[in-house]
C-alpha cells in the first residue's frame, strides 16, 4: 500500500477539496479508518494547502468526494474498501 500511496500522494492542482465520510464503528468503513491513521499524514504532507475534511458520522455509508475548480464534484463509493482501494480512489478522482 506505501507504494500506492507515494503515486497518489501528490494531486493534480485542479483539486480544491478532499471529503472523506465515515462510520466510527461500521465494518464497511473498517478501510476508510484504516487509510486515515495509516496514510493521511502523508497525504497531507505532499498537498498542505489542500483541505481534506474527514466527517465521521454514525451509520453513514462511507464515500469520498472531490472537488475541482468552479465547483464540480465526484463521488466514489468506498463500502467495504481497504486502505489501499481507498488511496487508489484518491488518486485515480485526483488526476
Amino acid at each position: 500500500m506505501r507504494l500506492s500511496l507515494l503515486r497518489a500522494a501528490r494531486l493534480n492542482p485542479a483539486v480544491k477539496e478532499l471529503r472523506l465520510h465515515l462510520c466510527q464503528t461500521g465494518e464497511e468503513s473498517k478501510g476508510v479508518r484504516d487509510f486515515i491513521s495509516s496514510g493521511y499524514a502523508q497525504l497531507k504532507r505532499e498537498n498542505p494547502k489542500l483541505p481534506i475534511l474527514v466527517r465521521e458520522c454514525s451509520g453513514v455509508q462511507p464515500r469520498l468526494w472531490v472537488r475541482f475548480e468552479l465547483g464540480k464534484e465526484k463521488s466514489v463509493t468506498l463500502t467495504n474498501a481497504g486502505a489501499a482501494d481507498v488511496a487508489k480512489h484518491i488518486a485515480d478522482l485526483g488526476k
